[in-house]
């Protein structure tokens, strides 16, 4: 089947699923840089310049309450984007989705201060951060729909966790470029254009994305489905008509993931920064490193999770990523004057534990619906759930911990620990009550409640 990428089987050939996945991998490294810059400034910059009210308290929970809108937004790209991509193909999705973030992106670094403008200037950032949402809300599911249903099914798990290293290579890249820019500029520079210059990057990198996507095939699922004129009329409809449980279990298991990454990656920059006094600069490269170890052991984990089964890894990654917030927090506050304490704090638990929960993540929700509602499904899945479970995490972690005192972090922790054991418990749900029901939907039989034994 010349030009397709598969063999005569209909399987991928060994260079065509290298392609995909590297297009996949490097697109969600982009879209994940654009979403996170904003994350990563808002509670250091944003707050400042857009946010300017007397109480610093307040002006952080706004910052934030505008980083929760983009996770607001998401759920309205994944919705629109899965339908498209679930009647028309993933690779466009892929495409326009790329170009929608980058666009908004490097609009943000053009948009002027409150100083400046008024209440324009947060009102423009709102609605810019509004795009960027619905951008990563069809990113997602588009690129690890491509490794997914490339990969052969033994192999899924590892597959499909390659485009989740963009999670963490996009976290790297933004707190990063932040860093080095924070260390090489005086604060005043910093505040007044210096930060602007890691959203003006993104139209760069945008351009390379998008020529490396136009230039991959259709997956051999989907392709299938076309063939055999199996779309589902409207998408949305047939998946909440269909796998209504399916869709619970899957918002349930992806509490411990939105949690964990906020937690680690937002709220702990302003944590270690504003509370505890701790250098910019090193908070910002304490969650860089944690994201690099994480580019080894998210696949790593998404691996075992073909080996061992991906709810058996899924269950007991959720309830100890959950608890190692305590002794992270409690290194945090006794051991503030050290920077390999502080270091091995995020390192620990956010490189290593949390990749537990992230690496089969992808095949895992893959694998609740059947091709022709698979992209709508994951995509409402991860990102309708992502409104609680990562996008009101800073504001509610920043609210427990006004409530308790900022020398007692221990209702954050247990937070984190509450988001654990829910999502133990739903993935433990789909392993073990819902495994014949999975394989019949999937199509993939006996294989399937096998990768899905109970914990």
């Amino acid at each position: 089947m010349a030009g397709t990428g598969l063999n005569g089987s209909g399987a991928a050939k060994p260079g065509g699923l290298g392609r995909v996945v590297s297009a996949a991998l490097i697109g969600a490294t982009i879209e994940w840089y654009d979403f996170f810059l904003y994350g990563v400034v808002a509670g250091i910059v944003l707050n400042k310049l857009y946010f300017p009210v007397s109480d610093p308290l307040v002006s952080t929970l706004l910052a934030y309450a505008t980083f929760a809108v983009g996770f607001v937004a998401r759920p309205l790209g994944g919705v629109v984007f899965g339908h498209f991509g679930d009647k028309v193909g993933r690779k466009s999705m892929l495409v326009i989705t790329l170009m929608l973030m980058g666009v908004a992106t490097f609009l943000i670094g053009m948009v002027p201060t409150y100083a400046q403008i008024g209440v324009a200037a947060p009102i423009l950032l709102l609605f810019l951060r509004v795009i960027q949402g619905i951008g990563l809300g069809g990113e997602w599911g588009g690129a690890v729909l491509m490794a997914f249903e490339y990969a052969p099914p033994e192999k899924r798990g590892l597959y499909a966790s390659i485009p989740q290293i963009g999670l963490a290579l996009g976290l790297c890249l933004a707190s990063g470029v932040v860093a080095a820019l924070s260390y090489g500029l005086t604060d005043e520079q910093f505040l007044s254009w210096g930060w602007r210059l890691a959203f003006l990057l993104s139209v760069v990198l945008v351009a390379v994305g998008a020529y490396i996507r136009l230039n991959v095939m259709e997956t051999p699922e989907f392709s299938k489905v076309k063939e055999q004129n199996r779309e589902a009329a409207i998408p949305f409809v047939s998946m909440i008509k269909g796998y209504p449980k399916n869709v619970l279990a899957g918002m349930g298991a992806r509490m411990i993931d939105g949690v964990f990454f906020n937690i680690f990656a937002v709220f702990s920059i302003g944590y270690l920064t504003q509370t505890l006094k701790i250098p910019r600069t090193e908070a910002l490269l304490g969650v860089c490193a944690a994201a690099l170890v994480m580019c080894a052991t998210i696949p790593f984990f998404g691996a075992l999770s073909d080996r061992l089964g991906r709810t058996r890894v899924y269950a007991w990654g959720s309830v100890i990523t959950g608890l190692s917030a305590f002794p992270a927090f409690w290194i945090f506050l006794t051991h503030p004057e050290s920077t390999t304490a502080i270091y091995m704090a995020i390192i620990l638990p956010f490189g290593i534990l949390y990749a537990s929960v992230y690496g089969p993540e992808a095949a895992l929700f893959s694998e609740l619906f059947p091709a022709r509602v698979r992209y709508t499904g994951i995509s409402f899945v991860y990102q309708f759930s992502g409104i609680f479970a990562s996008g009101l995490t800073p504001i509610i972690a920043t609210a427990l911990l006004q409530y308790s005192g900022a020398d007692k972090p221990w209702l954050v922790c247990g937070y984190c620990t509450l988001a654990g054991l829910i999502s133990a418990a739903s993935a433990i749900w789909i392993g073990r009550a819902s495994g014949r029901e999975l394989a019949e939907t999937t199509g993939s039989g006996t294989a399937r409640v096998e990768r899905t034994q109970p914990a």
